[in-house]
Formats: structure tokens, C-alpha cells, sequence
């Protein structure tokens, strides 16, 4: 064979090779592309659907400012743990029987930081710690070892994640060792650690910094992975109206207290997944670097969205414990204050796929609602059925008004009016819209 021709046998080794080298691999190797998401991911979420539900009961058993703040730091440590292990499906091969193992691990513990959880700042708060710490810790670990044996450089950002990790797991355990004011303090400064890791790309002395190249995620898997979350957290709201109302009387008001708790599910669903989510999902599947936004828009920004809808499922328990009574401060305060955090969330994730760049005016008009609604409560002491019912109607209004700026749109119909601002408007979707595209 003449020198410089092709050696087929070399080459259909070199192939041969690869193949079985893909197919020994514990990674998905999606290269940023769609990544479907595992039956055992969602058989992994029925843990923290439980999880939700004792957080759900925590807060309606300790409805009060230090209770809210238990309660707050409960849900960042149960989405940390959920989050990250999210981040690790999307790299790690579910169909791979080390992978399973892992996971079914981290299913285990977080399956024990659930139970742990209602009792995590009285005498489990070291059991709970434990448990927390193991899960992101050995999961973190697990994947450094697992990315260094498939010779990945993403191996030492995992290792840098780790470390972050380790900073913050003596505050855990100290915490839950001592007990009382210190470990609210012990605990919020861990979480500040673990929070303050993704924003300043884990520097470690020695290691450097992470890279938006280190985080080469199949957007499609994030996306679906976060709306599944969404609905376990909408589930917690129908499985506390049922449990609620199961096994009591059917007076007509109390089954309408039932039927606007229910109304106001279908609504938070509807304001999230009908555009939000669709838009989002397309948008991070076409980002070529696509970890900023899952860092941003997912990771961080949906914590508020779900815990919106925890905070105001505790509503659909109070209305249907006392649906014949006026509306009392704990109901005002967890229903407008939950739907609040809930549309500013829902209203920040939509501002990263909006054209103009802002928040969507429909929720900044639901948020003035709500707000002016809570101080009607406060001062009318309105019934407390038709109080949630008004609630609704703030809902369904956010939802109508964003329905039809996107179906046959707002500035559409200035334009064809002949306004100014139509075209103004117009004008600046379409420098914002060749900006993102530039970016």
C-alpha cells in the first residue's frame, strides 16, 4: 500500500475502539443536546414529593416569623440537594448500574432528611445534618471520581465543588449538635457558603476557578427536570386540599373552599407552564453555552417559584379548616404573601426569554393586586372563602392579561390603532431580540 493511503483496518479499530469506549462510559456524552430524563429520576423525585409534604406541615404547624425562617432554610437545603443532584443526572448515565447505585443512595438519605425534617431544629437537628452533609458531599465526591475516571476535565471542578461543600459541613453538624439560636446562625452561614458557590464559580486556592465550559449541560434535561419539580410542589397544594377536606361535611361553603383552592392550583400551573416554561425550555436548548442560563434561570430562580406555591398551599388547609370564619392573619399572610413570591419568581424566570428584558406586566400588576389585596384582608376582615376567591381572580387576571399579549399581543393592537407606542414598543423588542442573538 503506498504511503499517505487510508489503512481501513486501523481505522475501523480506531471506530471499533471508540464504540466500546462509549458504550463502557458512565456519562450521558450528550454534548449539550437533548438528554432524556430516566424513569429512575422520576422514581428518585417520590422522595421529595414526601419531602415537600413535611415541609408543607412544618410551616403549618409553625406559622410565626422564626417558623418562616426555619422553614425557609429547610426548603434551600432540600432544593440544594435536589438541584445538585439534578446538575449530576444531566452529566451521569442513569442506565449505567453504578449510576443507579448512586442515585439510589442519594434516595435513601434524602428519603432519611425527610423523615428527619419536622423535628430538624429540635432533637434531630444532628440527625438531619448528617444525612444533608452525606448527600452533597458524597454525591459531589462521587462525581469527581466518576468524571476522573472517564479522564473528563470537568473532574476538578467537581472537585472544587466538593471542597465548597466541606467548608460548609461543619457548620451543618455544629448546628445540629448544639441546637437553639446558634443553629439558625451555624446553619443560615453554610447555607450562605453553598449559595455564594455557583455565582463565584467555586474559586479554591490551588484549583482555580469553575468555567461556563465546565458546566456543558443538556439545556432540554434542566428544563424538564425544574417543571417537574414545579408540579411535585403544585401536587403538595391538591394533596392538602383533599387530605383537608376528606372525611368532612359538604356544607356549600366549604365546598367552595374546596373549588377555589383547586382553581387557584390550576392557575399557578397554567401561569408557569403555559408560556413560561415552553419558551424557556426552547430558549436554553439553543443557548451554545447553556450553564449560565440553568445557573441563573433554574438553579436560583425557580427557588421562589416553588417555594411560592408551598407558602400558599398552607392557605388551602386554613381556608378549609375555617371557611366559615373570617379571613384571620395567618391565611392573608401565607395566601398573598406565597402568590407574591410566586409571581415575582415566575415573573423573573419569564424575564430572562422576554424581549424587552423586564417583568412581564401582567405580573407586576398581579403582585400590586395581591399586595392591596392582603391590606383589604387586614383591614375588611373579609369571609374567608370569598377572601381566596379573590385571590383567584387576581390569578386568572395575571393569566388572561399574559394570554393575550401572546396571542394576538398588546402591541399588535396598538399598531394597527395607529399609536406611537406600538411601534415604539416594536422597535425596542427588536434591538433587545439582536442583542441576545449577538450574546
Amino acid at each position: 500500500m503506498a504511503d499517505g493511503a487510508p489503512r481501513p483496518a486501523t481505522f475501523g479499530a480506531a471506530v471499533a475502539a471508540a464504540q466500546d469506549k462509549a458504550r463502557r462510559s458512565l456519562l450521558r456524552n450528550h454534548g449539550g443536546g437533548h438528554a432524556p430524563v430516566s424513569m429512575l429520576e422520576l422514581f428518585f423525585d417520590l422522595v421529595y414529593v414526601f419531602a415537600i409534604t413535611q415541609l408543607s406541615h412544618f410551616l403549618h404547624h409553625h406559622l410565626g416569623w422564626v417558623g418562616l425562617l426555619e422553614g425557609v432554610m429547610l426548603f434551600l437545603a432540600l432544593w440544594w440537594a435536589w438541584i445538585y443532584t439534578t446538575w449530576a443526572a444531566n452529566w451521569a448515565n442513569p442506565d449505567r448500574l453504578p449510576v443507579r447505585l448512586m442515585l439510589l443512595a442519594l434516595m435513601l438519605l434524602s428519603l432519611l432528611l425527610a423523615i428527619w425534617l419536622p423535628e430538624a431544629f429540635g432533637d434531630k437537628g444532628l440527625h438531619f445534618a448528617l444525612a444533608y452533609v452525606a448527600v452533597q458531599c458524597g454525591r459531589s465526591a462521587y462525581m469527581a471520581h466518576l468524571f476522573r475516571r472517564e479522564d473528563n476535565p470537568n473532574a476538578v471542578n467537581m472537585v472544587r465543588i466538593t471542597l465548597w461543600f466541606a467548608a460548609s459541613a461543619p457548620l451543618w453538624i455544629a448546628g445540629g449538635a448544639i441546637g437553639g439560636g446558634a443553629q439558625i446562625a451555624l446553619w443560615l452561614a453554610a447555607l450562605a457558603i453553598e449559595y455564594a458557590g455557583p455565582f463565584l464559580f467555586f474559586p479554591v486556592p490551588g484549583l482555580g476557578r469553575s468555567t461556563l465550559a465546565n458546566w456543558d449541560i443538556s439545556g432540554s434535561h434542566m428544563a424538564e427536570r425544574c417543571g417537574l419539580f414545579i408540579i411535585i410542589a403544585l401536587g403538595e397544594g391538591i394533596i392538602v386540599t383533599g387530605s383537608a377536606f376528606a372525611g368532612g361535611t359538604m356544607e356549600p361553603g366549604r365546598l367552595a373552599a374546596l373549588l377555589f383552592a383547586f382553581f387557584g392550583s390550576v392557575l399557578m400551573w397554567w401561569i408557569y407552564f403555559d408560556i413560561g416554561a415552553r419558551r424557556g425550555a426552547r430558549m436554553i436548548a439553543e443557548q451554545a453555552l447553556p450553564g449560565r442560563l440553568a445557573r441563573n434561570a433554574y438553579t436560583y430562580v425557580h427557588m421562589p417559584i416553588v417555594l411560592g406555591i408551598v407558602i400558599a398551599a398552607i392557605a388551602d388547609a386554613l381556608v378549609l379548616e375555617h371557611w366559615n370564619e373570617p379571613a384571620g392573619d395567618a391565611l392573608i399572610a401565607v395566601l398573598c404573601g406565597g402568590l407574591i413570591v410566586f409571581l415575582a419568581g415566575v415573573g423573573l424566570f419569564k424575564r430572562f426569554h422576554n424581549p424587552f428584558g423586564n417583568l412581564p406586566l401582567s405580573h407586576s400588576f398581579g403582585i400590586v393586586l395581591l399586595a392591596l389585596l392582603g391590606l383589604y384582608g387586614w383591614q375588611a376582615r373579609p369571609n374567608s372563602v370569598g377572601f381566596v376567591a379573590l385571590s383567584c381572580a387576581v390569578l386568572m387576571v395575571t393569566a388572561v392579561w399574559e394570554w393575550v399579549s401572546y396571542n394576538g399581543g398588546w402591541i399588535e393592537k396598538m399598531e394597527r390603532r395607529g399609536w406611537a407606542l406600538g411601534a415604539q414598543l416594536r422597535a425596542r423588542s427588536e434591538r433587545r431580540q439582536q442583542r441576545l442573538r449577538r450574546d
